[in-house]
C-alpha cells in the first residue's frame, strides 16, 4: 500500500471511531453549581475545627497555624 493510500485509510478509520463515540453532555447542558452553598470560600476565615490527621492525632486550627498563617487544601475525590 502506498503512503497516500495508507494515510487515507488511517484517516477513514479514525473518523469512523470518532463517529462511533457517544456524544456526552457539554458544560452548557449541566445545571450551574452554587459555590457559596459549598462552605467557606477562598479568602474567608474558617471556623475552628478538631479533626484527626493522617496519624489519628487531633488537629485544630490553632495547632496547624504557623507564623504566616495556614493554608488549607480540600481535595474532593470522585466517590464523595
Amino acid at each position: 500500500m502506498k503512503m497516500p493510500e495508507r494515510n487515507a485509510c488511517l484517516l477513514s478509520m479514525i473518523a469512523a471511531l470518532l463517529l462511533a463515540l457517544p456524544i456526552s453532555s457539554t458544560a452548557q447542558d449541566r445545571a450551574p453549581i452554587d459555590v457559596h452553598s459549598l462552605g467557606s470560600q477562598v479568602g474567608e476565615h474558617v471556623p475552628d475545627f478538631n479533626l484527626p490527621d493522617q496519624h489519628g492525632r487531633p488537629q485544630t486550627l490553632d495547632s496547624i497555624m504557623g507564623p504566616n498563617g495556614a493554608m488549607l487544601l480540600f481535595h474532593r475525590s470522585a466517590d464523595w
